[in-house]
């Protein structure tokens, strides 16, 4: 698959869909890559649209830098993205870190987003101590360390069960992040604060969560609803923060069902 250079690193990406279709970027969460968006491309391509997927800075084959990143410089990224490919506006759609970088997007670039669909996320990630201790224990026993954890927050108990051939491919997208690019993307996520900022959003926005999702719970979704004017939100049952992944068809059609009013 194809690398551009954008924003003074180098971008792992793929393009999925016709070739003159409505331009779709989909941002990827805290350590996964950009296959976490294999059970949307079937839908979303046979719906006409030109699915563009990256991995973040510091996940799967982009480069990962040493350092603190921030949600701002992720922007960035995804807008020099854009630039390289010649694509002037989007929709966009992204998960957990994904949607943190889509409400920097929509107040600091809004003339090349269409619309937002901000998923499983947060304005804000309280609780400085959590993120110091998940670098902590990256830096000691590498992504490791946190696989099996992680895998507990993505997924219902239910769905640990029903879905062990899919998990075990999302554990090899969790193990093989390299660690100074989760530990980067960290920083950015335990700086990040949008509450005072993402009511200027004024393109239409769907906010979607899983129903149990523990870490950005329906309440985060609920806030950021709340605060963006005109939004609209959507919730997915027996999901919990990798609800594309958990229950793809329910969030492909609400996908769908918003990109296509």
């Amino acid at each position: 698959m194809p690398h551009i250079d954008a924003n003074g690193i180098t971008l792992h990406y793929r393009i999925d869909g016709p070739e003159d279709g409505r331009p779709l970027l989909l941002s990827n969460s805290l350590a996964s890559n950009l296959h976490m968006w294999d059970p949307q491309i079937a839908d979303l391509t046979s719906a006409g649209f030109r699915v563009i997927r990256y991995d973040s800075r510091g996940h799967g084959g982009s480069g990962a830098p040493e350092g603190a990143y921030s949600i701002e410089m992720l922007a960035e990224d995804a807008v020099a993205l854009l630039d390289g490919l010649g694509v002037d506006r989007a929709d966009y759609c992204g998960l957990s870190k994904g949607g943190m970088v889509g409400q920097m997007l929509g107040v600091r670039h809004r003339d090349r987003v269409k619309t937002l669909i901000l998923a499983d996320t947060s304005a804000h990630m309280p609780t400085q101590e959590m993120w110091d201790g998940r670098v902590r224990t990256v830096e000691k026993g590498g992504m490791a360390a946190v696989v099996d954890a992680t895998i507990e927050r993505w997924f219902t108990p239910a769905s640990q069960q029903r879905l062990k051939q899919d998990i075990d491919t999302v554990r090899e997208m969790i193990l093989g992040t390299p660690p100074q690019g989760f530990i980067g993307c960290c920083r950015a996520i335990q700086a990040m604060d949008q509450r005072e900022t993402i009511g200027g959003i004024d393109i239409p926005t769907l906010v979607i969560v899983g129903a149990d999702d523990p870490a950005t719970t329906p309440e985060h979704a609920r806030e950021i609803h709340g605060l963006i004017k005109g939004s609209r939100y959507a919730e997915i049952p027996e999901a919990a923060h990798f609800s594309n992944f958990e229950q793809p068809d329910a969030f492909t059609k609400a996908m769908l069902g918003f990109l296509n009013t």
